[in-house]
C-alpha cells in the first residue's frame, strides 16, 4: 500500500517505502537506510499538524524521549530529523502483528501467554517510568508481538515527562477504550495510569472482549470513570482467578488502589508464571468519585473509539479521545440543553453526594465497618538501610517480605528505593510490606566498538545503556580509515550505566613527505631520514657524477609521500667506475699496452708491431668487434672490461726479398770460385812456367 511519502528520499538517507500504518497524526512506512543498509521504519508526521508548534514539539518530544529508553521490549528510535517541511522518526522495524489483530483473530488468548505479554510490557514501563517517563497510550495496537512471541512497546508519540512544559498543557490525550479514570477528567497523570491501561489490555485478551465500549468515545470515557467492569471470569469462566485479580488491581478505579509501580505488577505475573502464591498487596479503601460535571454535547459528532485522538479539555473536567488515529471531538459541554443538561448534573450529583459519603464512611469506619483506630499507619522508610527498615516496620506490627533489588541512579546503594502498601497508608497489623532496595547505579558491560563506523558505535553504546563521545581521529596502519580504532574505557569494562565512553576513529594510514638527500654524505643522510620518521636501507654503486660517499640517488624520493616508518633505500657512490683492458698477441708480434685499467666511458690505444717477415693477420675484442689487420687499434667508450687478441702471419713479400738476396749471394760465391780457379790456373800455369803451386778454401 502506497502513501504520500512512498519514494521520497529523506536527509539524502532514507528511502522510503509502502506505507504500513496511518494514525490521527503520523503515518509509518516501511523504509531503507542508505547509509547503513537496514530495513528500518519511518514515522511521519502528517502535513496537517506540520505547521501546529504543539504538534511538532510532542512530535520531536517522542524521539527524544525513546531515544532514551533501552529495553528489549521497547522499539528502538534510531534517528530523527526535518527534510524541507517533513518531520520524521526512524526507529527499529519490528516484524510481526500488532496485539489487537491477534485478538480480533483470535479472541480470546491463552492467559499464560496474556500474563507474559502483561511481564514484558510491565518490564518495559518500568525502564520509562524510571525516567519519569508516562506513555500515555497503552493499548494492544501499541504493542507488537514478534515471530518468537516477544512483544515490544511503540509509540511513544504522546509520551510526557513528569516534570515537562508540556505536561501542563490542557489537551487530555489517549484512546477512550484503555484510558484510565483520571485521563478521562483531564487530571495529572502518573505512572499508575500506564497500569490502569495496560490491566484494560490484559482484560481483552484475556476475555476476548473489551471491558466497556460504547458508541462513541465520550458514552466509553464515561465508563471507564463511573462503572465497574465486568469479572473476566464472567466472560472467561476458564479465567485462572489469580490472573483475574491481577487485572482488576490494575483497573482500579482509585490510582491509589492500584499496583504501586509496573515492577509491582510484574513481580506478580511472574509469581503467577511460576505457580507461586499471587500477592497483589491491600487497598487503600478510598473511593473514585463518580464524574459529575462531564455530559455529553448530544450535538458532538461520533468517532471510532479504538484510535488516540485529541481534544481540548474545558474549564470542567471533560473525557477526551487522543491523537493518534481518529479526529477531534468536540469540548464537553456542561451548559448546552439546559432541561436535559440539569437533569443529568442532578443525576451525577446525585452520585457524586453519595459516593462522597460513601468515601467518608469508608474513611472514618475503615473496611468492614471497623473503626480505622484498630488498623496501623505503614511508616516511611524509604531511605534506611533493610536493616533499619525491616527493624521500623517490624516495631511498627508488620511483616517484612523478601526485598527486591533494583539499579538506582539516585538512591545509594543498599538503602530503600520504594515499599508498598506505600507509607501513610493504613493496614491491619501483620501486613507483608514489600520493599525495593537499591543496588547502586546498574553496571553494564561495555561493549567491543572495534571497526565499527561512528553510527553503529554509537547505535551500540545506546543500547547497552551508555553515553558515547567522538575522540580525535587517529593514524593506523591496520585499521581502515573511519573505523573504530580504539575506545575509553575498553571493551569489557563493567561501568556505571549513563557513563560515557569515547570512541577513537582511525584517520587511515599516515603519511609524510620523503626529505631529499641526494648529494648528501651518508651519515648526514641516514641521519634526516630517521628524524623524520623513515627506515634507511643503503646500496653502494659507482657513479660518475657523485663522488665517492655521497647519496646518488634515494627511493622514494623526494616528489613522493610515504607511511611513516617506511624504508628508504640510498644508493651511495664508490666514485668512477675503472675497467681492465688487456691485449695479447700471437707469434708473430706484439701489441702495446698489455694492461691498462680504464675509468668507464674511456678509451685507450694499442700498438701492433709485427716481426721481420709477419704481418697482421687479425685484430678482434672479447666484445665481438674486428679490427682488420691495422697494426694500431683504439677502444672508445668503455663500460666494462674487454681484452683484444691479435694474430699475425708470414708476409709473403718479405719472403721474396730474402729468397732473392740468397740468390744474389750464390751469383757472388760463384764468381769467387771461378777467380780463384783462374788464380788456380794462373798458379798452375805459372807452375807450368817453373813457379811454386798452393790451395785456398773458400
Amino acid at each position: 500500500m502506497a502513501g504520500t511519502m512512498t519514494g521520497r528520499l529523506l536527509n539524502n538517507r532514507y528511502l522510503v517505502g509502502e506505507r504500513i500504518g496511518i494514525g490521527g497524526m503520523a503515518e509509518v512506512y516501511q523504509g531503507q537506510d542508505n547509509v547503513l543498509g537496514r530495513t528500518v521504519a519511518v514515522k511521519v508526521m502528517l502535513p496537517q499538524y506540520a505547521e501546529d508548534a504543539n504538534f511538532t514539539a510532542r512530535f520531536r518530544q517522542e524521539a527524544a524521549s525513546a531515544a532514551n529508553l533501552q529495553s528489549p521490549y521497547i522499539v528502538n528510535v534510531y534517528d530523527w530529523g526535518q527534510d524541507a517541511d517533513t518531520s520524521f522518526i526512524v526507529m527499529e522495524y519490528v516484524r510481526g502483528s500488532d496485539l489487537k489483530t491477534a485478538i480480533n483473530q483470535r479472541g480470546a488468548i491463552n492467559q499464560r501467554k496474556v500474563a507474559e505479554i502483561g511481564s514484558q510490557v510491565c518490564q518495559a514501563l518500568s525502564v520509562a517510568h524510571g525516567l519519569d517517563i508516562v506513555h500515555r497510550d497503552i493499548k494492544p495496537q501499541n504493542i507488537m508481538v514478534q515471530p518468537d512471541g516477544n512483544v515490544k512497546v511503540m509509540d511513544f508519540g504522546i509520551a510526557r515527562a513528569k516534570n515537562s512544559v508540556m505536561a501542563k498543557t490542557s489537551a487530555v490525550l489517549g484512546t477512550a477504550h484503555y484510558i484510565s479514570p483520571e485521563q478521562a477528567q483531564g487530571k495529572d497523570l502518573t505512572a499508575a495510569s500506564d497500569i490502569y491501561s495496560l490491566g484494560v489490555v490484559l482484560y481483552e485478551a484475556a476475555t476476548g472482549k473489551l471491558p466497556f465500549d460504547g458508541p462513541d468515545a465520550v458514552s466509553v470515557a464515561l465508563k471507564q470513570v463511573s462503572e465497574q467492569p465486568a469479572p473476566p471470569r464472567e466472560v472467561n469462566p476458564d479465567l485462572d482467578p489469580n490472573l483475574e485479580a491481577i487485572i482488576m488491581k490494575a483497573m482500579s478505579k482509585n490510582p491509589l488502589d492500584r499496583f504501586a509501580t509496573a515492577r509491582d505488577m510484574r513481580h506478580a505475573l511472574n509469581d503467577y508464571l511460576a505457580g507461586r502464591p499471587v500477592n497483589i498487596g491491600g487497598f487503600s479503601g478510598e473511593q473514585t468519585a463518580l464524574m459529575t460535571e462531564a455530559i455529553a454535547d448530544p450535538n458532538a459528532r461520533v468517532y471510532q473509539t479504538d484510535k488516540t485522538s485529541v481534544m481540548t479539555a474545558p474549564n470542567i473536567e471533560a473525557v477526551h479521545q487522543g491523537a493518534a488515529g481518529g479526529g477531534r471531538v468536540a469540548p464537553v459541554k456542561a451548559t448546552t440543553r439546559k432541561r436535559k443538561g440539569r437533569g443529568v448534573l442532578i443525576f451525577f450529583g446525585i452520585l457524586l453526594a453519595v459516593a462522597a459519603i460513601a468515601g467518608l464512611s469508608y474513611a472514618l469506619l475503615g473496611n468492614g465497618g471497623n473503626p480505622i483506630a484498630q488498623g496501623v499507619e505503614v511508616p516511611d522508610v524509604t531511605g534506611k538501610t533493610l536493616t533499619e527498615a525491616t527493624s521500623t516496620l517490624t516495631e511498627a506490627g508488620f511483616k517484612v517480605g523478601e526485598p527486591e533489588y533494583v539499579y538506582s541512579d539516585t538512591v545509594e546503594k543498599d538503602l530503600v528505593t520504594g515499599q508498598s502498601p506505600r507509607a501513610g497508608t493504613t493496614q491491619e497489623e501483620g501486613t507483608e510490606v514489600l520493599l525495593t532496595v537499591s543496588q547502586g547505579i546498574e553496571q553494564v558491560e561495555v561493549p567491543d566498538l572495534s571497526g565499527m563506523n561512528a553510527n553503529d558505535a554509537r547505535a551500540a553504546l545506546q543500547r547497552a545503556g551508555l553515553k558515547y563521545e567522538a575522540g580525535a581521529a587517529e593514524h593506523s596502519d591496520t585499521v581502515k580509515e573511519n573505523r573504530v580504532l580504539r575506545q575509553s574505557p575498553a571493551a569489557g569494562e563493567k561501568v556505571e550505566k549513563g557513563s560515557t565512553v569515547t570512541y577513537y576513529l582511525s584517520a587511515g594510514v599516515e603519511t609524510i613527505s620523503v626529505p631529499n638527500v641526494v648529494g648528501d654524505y651518508e651519515d648526514s643522510a641516514r641521519t634526516t631520514l630517521e628524524d623524520a620518521g623513515f627506515k634507511v636501507k643503503v646500496e653502494y654503486a659507482p657513479s660518475e657524477n657523485y663522488i665517492q660517499g655521497t647519496v646518488a640517488s634515494q627511493s622514494p624520493t623526494s616528489n613522493e609521500k610515504a607511511k611513516n616508518g617506511a624504508t628508504v633505500r640510498l644508493t651511495v657512490s664508490t666514485g668512477p667506475s675503472y675497467y681492465d683492458v688487456s691485449a695479447s698477441a700471437g707469434t708473430g708480434g706484439s701489441v702495446s699496452p698489455e694492461y691498462v685499467a680504464v675509468e668507464e666511458g674511456g678509451s685507450v690505444s694499442f700498438t701492433i708491431t709485427p716481426k721481420d717477415g709477419y704481418r697482421v693477420s687479425s685484430v678482434t675484442d672479447s666484445n665481438g668487434n674486428s679490427y682488420g689487420s691495422t697494426t694500431a687499434v683504439t677502444i672508445s667508450n668503455i663500460m666494462g672490461s674487454v681484452s683484444l687478441s691479435v694474430s699475425f702471419e708470414k708476409d709473403p713479400d718479405a719472403q721474396t726479398a730474402s729468397d732473392t738476396a740468397s740468390s744474389s749471394s750464390a751469383s757472388s760465391a760463384a764468381s769467387s770460385t771461378t777467380d780463384t780457379t783462374t788464380d788456380k790456373t794462373d798458379v798452375d800455369t805459372a807452375d807450368e812456367n817453373g813457379n811454386d803451386t798452393v790451395e785456398v778454401e773458400g
